[in-house]
This record gives structure tokens, C-alpha cells and sequence, in this order.
């Protein structure tokens, strides 16, 4: 009776130090660290208000301060010297359209120009210091940036702090920015390190339901995507995380911050509205830095602007030693199997020496491998067209007794030995890996002003014939509705074909929807690029040759089974 006595007490003891330690000890502390985050970010990295109607040409903008050129392999532009602000960048291997002498595509640009997008880095501190901001002049010997010379800015504040920082670019897209400061105060002085992306003006997008473009991030180890909208009506969002990366992803670019792997980091994604001006921001905030006197501390964060080739995103991770960068790419749920698919297409790219030629060998290379299960696809579908007259005959017969009908024709099916679903788990299997090939098409890179035959320059763009001008015999341009090109005639022909090939749904109704089906894709299809638009029509015409060849095969039921 004394142990039980011992025993109900001992545990009694053990759950009131454990409620004690998390009331007393574990709930403070964790009080204390959201209330230090909350100051954290009180303390205000600094933000750059939008003023209404100020827009100003870009070159006006790059003329205005003193700046420090890049001259890289990949990009090219310049460091603004007042506030160090990386506001120019363009990449030398893209231009705005096919013609080669068009300008390079602009990444980053300075305030006050359309579309304003930007990257700034910095000190913030609770205490009233007198820090770097967006209006400091910094000073430095050097003229210009390349991969071989990182160049070092200086500033210091009259108040006892020297600030220093060391910008470096390699040959790709990835700045390294390390920022030191040394504090000659005769104080010990508290702040944190920051870094900071900023786009005035909501950017423009393709709208397209299966890519995400906007602010992106891998935090713990988990991807983030939110979209200017939902960013806009959440207003923030906050995250803390040791490791990972934040940014903003267009279709075919990306700009992100890579703070410190080893560090714990607050992370912000924010939208605000100023002056009629939305503003976005994504921010890396570093853990307070107590600062003594005549010490010094240094902090170093990574920045990539550039071009999202999957594998310089993967060599970044190997290098640098963050995850997940490969997922800047939006390969979607099926990141598994397009990824994959992806280095295949590369790889053909590479060995045909065409975009669109690797598209086609790519298509046929997969219909191979599901040749067997579209073959019993076919087979079966094949088989229920034969029998579409015996059908038809039963429908007439017993027409107005739905039971009656189900069940002569499960007898019908039973005697010549169809099964009506059989054509459809193939397909079912066969849909995914389907919508794996079209991401693919759909987010590559490489297939971006990437030239086909004939009329299609631009395999990244819609097919920019019209049949409304006879294909450019007319001397007028439709308008963009009416935008239905040689290719996605081609496609939709191919798929009325198909349907006639395959047996008629058994609802009127529903086989008129059928009916206009080709249509309605030809008109949809009209405005997506043309390598998706011709992998259709070609996978199509693969298909046409497939199910004919088994209908030759499927003279009679009978032969056929």
C-alpha cells in the first residue's frame, strides 16, 4: 500500500515539475525570443517608399549616382555606390526577343524606374546608432567587379563604428557579400545583419495555373511559394530557420538571398501598399551580434541573380552546402519524375543540336515505353468500335428500359469478352507521366527562344501565324483572340481525327461535347508556346498511327480476342 502511496506521489512530483518547468522557465524563454524577434524586426530593416508618378528612363536613373561596374561573364550592370545597392544587373546569354542585337535581358533595376526591383544589405539595431543606410556614400578604390577582383567598400560612422563590406562574383550568377563591422566605441554595441529584396510595383506574369511565380523560399527544410495576391491580402509572412533561402522566382529567373547554413535566421516575405504603390519584400534578418569594444564582427550572405539552370542550381548546393535549390525550378508534384525527364531532354538537345527535334525523339522515346499499355488501350477501344453496331441495335431495342439496357449489354460484353474499362486504368497510369513531359516543356529554359523549322522562331512563344490573314497573306494583324496558328490547326486536327478513330460516347449529348472538343483546344492551345502546342500534335499523330495499326489487326471481335 506505501509503494502504490510512493508511487502516485512520485508521478504527482514528476508532472508538477514538469508543468512548473514549462510555466516558469519554457514559456518565458519562449516569450522572451518571439518579444526579441518582435523588436528584431521593429527595429526596422530599412524600407523604400514608392512615390506616385515619378518614373523615371533607367538611364536617367543609372546617371544619377556614383557606381561601381560589373563586368562578369554571365551579367553585366553596376553597384550603386550611395546605399551599395544592387539595382543593374542584366544577363549577357538572354535577350528580350530572338533578334540577337535586342537588349540583354534587365534582372534587376533602380528606384523610380518601371518595374523597380532590388537588393540591398545592412546593419538595423535597437539602440540609436547611427548605421549604413539607403542615402550612405560608400567609398572604394576599385572601378569595377569581376570574378578575378572582389572589390571592398568602406564607411564609417564619425561615432567610433567602421563599416566594411567585400562584394565578390563568380563566373555564373552568385554574389558573396560580407559585411564587417568594427566597433572603436568604447561600448559594447548590439545589432544585426540583414538582406533584403524589394519590388516596387506588382511584376508582371504569365497567369499560368501551373507555375508559380512570386515569393519563394525553403525554410526548415520545406518549400514555400506564395503569390503576389495571397502575399497582398496575408500582408507578411514570418518564419525562422537555420539554413534555406528566400527570394522571388519569375518563369525562367530568380533573385534570392542565402544566408549563413549554420545560423538561425528570422525570414519575412512582406506586401504593402504606399502611396497607391504596392511594394513586396522578402528579408533575412541575422540573430543579435553583441559587438564589444575593439572587436569586431563579420557576417557573410550569398546572392543569385540569374538565369535558373537546373544544374547550376544543383552545383550551388554542392558547393555552398544549402538544399533544395532545384526546386526554384517549378517541376511541380511530380518533381520525382520531371526532374528526370528533364536531363533527358537536355541531354538530346545537346545531341540533335535542336530544341524541338529533342522534344520529338523525346515524345517517341516515351511512347515506346508505354507502348504496351496504350497498345491494350487501343486494343480495347478498338474492340468496343467493332461492336458499336450491336450496340446501337440494343439501344434502339430496349431504349426506354435503362435495367434492361445495362444488362444486355454486360451480356454482350460478357460473350464477346470485353471489358469496357479495360482501356482505361493504361491511361490512367499513362496521365501522369503525360503532365510530367508537358511541365517540363512548359518551365525549360532551354526551350526559351529556342528555334523549331520553318515559321516557329521562338519555341517559348505562341505560333505567331494566323489562319484570319491567310498566314501572313494578308497585310493585316488579327487581333490576339484570333490568334490561331499553322501548329495548333495542325493539333486540332490531329485530335478530330483521333476521336474518330475511338469508339463514340453512348450519350448523344456527351459525344456532341466530344465533337467540339478539337475545337475548344485549338482556341485554347492558340496562346501556349509553340514546343507544347507541337509535342501535342506530334504525341497525336504517334497516337493515330498506334490505334490505326491495331484496328487493322482488330478485323472481328473474334480475331481480335
Amino acid at each position: 500500500m506505501n509503494e502504490q502511496k510512493n508511487l502516485i506521489l512520485a508521478f504527482i512530483l514528476s508532472l508538477g515539475i514538469l508543468f512548473g518547468y514549462n510555466h516558469f522557465v519554457e514559456a518565458p524563454a519562449a516569450s522572451k525570443r518571439q518579444e526579441e524577434l518582435k523588436q528584431t524586426q521593429q527595429a526596422a530593416v530599412p524600407q523604400e517608399t514608392p512615390a506616385p508618378d515619378t518614373i523615371i528612363p533607367i538611364t536617367e536613373a543609372l546617371s544619377a549616382n556614383h557606381r561601381l561596374k560589373i563586368n562578369a561573364s554571365k551579367v553585366h550592370g553596376s553597384i550603386n555606390l550611395k546605399g551599395a545597392r544592387f539595382d543593374d544587373i542584366t544577363l549577357v546569354d538572354y535577350k528580350e526577343t530572338t533578334d540577337s542585337s535586342s537588349p540583354e535581358i534587365t534582372l534587376l533595376a533602380p528606384k523610380k524606374t518601371d518595374k523597380a526591383y532590388f537588393v540591398d544589405f545592412g546593419w538595423i539595431s535597437r539602440s540609436s546608432l547611427t548605421l549604413p543606410s539607403q542615402d550612405t556614400e560608400w567609398k572604394t578604390s576599385s572601378t569595377d567587379l569581376t570574378p578575378e577582383k572582389p572589390v571592398v567598400l568602406t564607411w564609417d560612422n564619425g561615432h567610433g563604428l567602421h563599416f566594411t563590406r567585400t562584394i565578390a562574383v563568380d563566373e555564373q550568377y552568385m554574389f558573396t557579400v560580407t559585411d564587417k563591422v568594427e566597433n572603436k566605441t568604447g561600448e559594447a554595441v548590439k545589432l544585426n545583419a540583414y538582406g533584403q529584396i524589394t519590388r516596387i510595383g506588382k511584376p508582371a506574369t504569365g497567369g499560368y495555373f501551373i507555375l508559380h511565380e512570386g515569393p519563394i523560399g525553403v525554410i526548415n527544410g520545406k518549400l514555400v511559394e506564395l503569390d503576389y495576391d495571397k502575399l497582398k491580402e496575408q500582408g507578411s509572412d514570418d518564419h525562422t530557420t537555420t539554413g534555406g533561402w528566400i527570394g522571388f522566382t519569375d518563369k525562367y529567373w530568380l533573385v534570392s538571398l542565402i544566408p549563413d547554413q549554420k545560423t538561425t535566421y528570422q525570414t519575412k516575405s512582406q506586401s504593402q501598399t504606399i502611396n497607391g504603390i504596392d511594394r513586396y519584400t522578402t528579408e533575412t534578418i541575422s540573430p543579435e551580434y553583441e559587438v564589444a569594444p575593439n572587436q569586431s564582427v563579420e557576417t557573410t550572405q550569398h546572392m543569385f541573380s540569374g538565369a535558373k539552370i537546373l544544374g547550376m542550381l544543383d552545383a550551388y548546393e554542392e558547393k555552398l552546402g544549402f538544399d533544395k535549390f532545384d526546386l526554384a525550378i517549378d517541376f511541380g508534384w511530380f518533381y520525382f519524375l520531371t526532374k528526370p525527364l528533364f536531363y533527358v531532354l537536355e541531354y538530346m538537345n545537346k545531341l540533335l543540336g535542336n530544341m524541338g527535334l529533342a522534344i520529338l525523339l523525346l515524345t517517341v522515346l516515351f511512347k515506346a515505353a508505354m507502348f504496351p499499355l496504350a497498345n491494350k488501350s487501343y486494343r480495347s477501344m478498338s474492340r468496343m468500335k467493332i461492336l458499336q453496331p450491336k450496340m446501337e441495335a440494343l439501344k434502339a431495342k430496349y431504349g426506354d428500359d435503362k435495367m434492361k439496357l445495362n444488362q444486355e449489354l454486360m451480356a454482350l460484353y460478357q460473350k464477346e469478352k470485353i471489358n469496357p474499362m479495360a482501356g482505361c486504368l493504361p491511361m490512367v497510369i499513362q496521365a501522369p507521366v503525360f503532365f510530367c513531359l508537358y511541365k517540363v516543356l512548359f518551365v525549360t529554359l532551354e526551350m526559351r527562344h529556342a528555334p523549331f523549322y520553318g515559321w516557329i522562331h521562338d519555341l517559348s512563344a505562341p505560333d505567331a501565324t494566323s489562319v484570319f490573314n491567310l498566314f501572313g497573306l494578308l497585310p493585316f494583324t488579327p487581333p490576339s483572340m484570333l490568334m490561331i496558328g499553322a501548329w495548333p490547326l495542325i493539333m486540332g486536327a490531329t485530335m478530330m481525327l483521333q476521336q474518330k478513330l475511338s469508339p463514340q460516347p453512348a450519350d448523344p449529348a456527351q459525344a456532341k461535347v466530344m465533337m467540339i472538343m478539337p475545337l475548344m483546344m485549338t482556341v485554347l492551345l492558340a496562346n501556349f508556346p509553340a514546343g507544347l502546342v507541337i509535342y501535342w500534335a506530334w504525341n497525336n499523330i504517334l497516337s493515330i498511327i498506334q490505334q490505326w495499326w491495331i484496328m487493322r489487326q482488330d478485323v472481328t471481335p473474334a480475331k481480335a480476342s
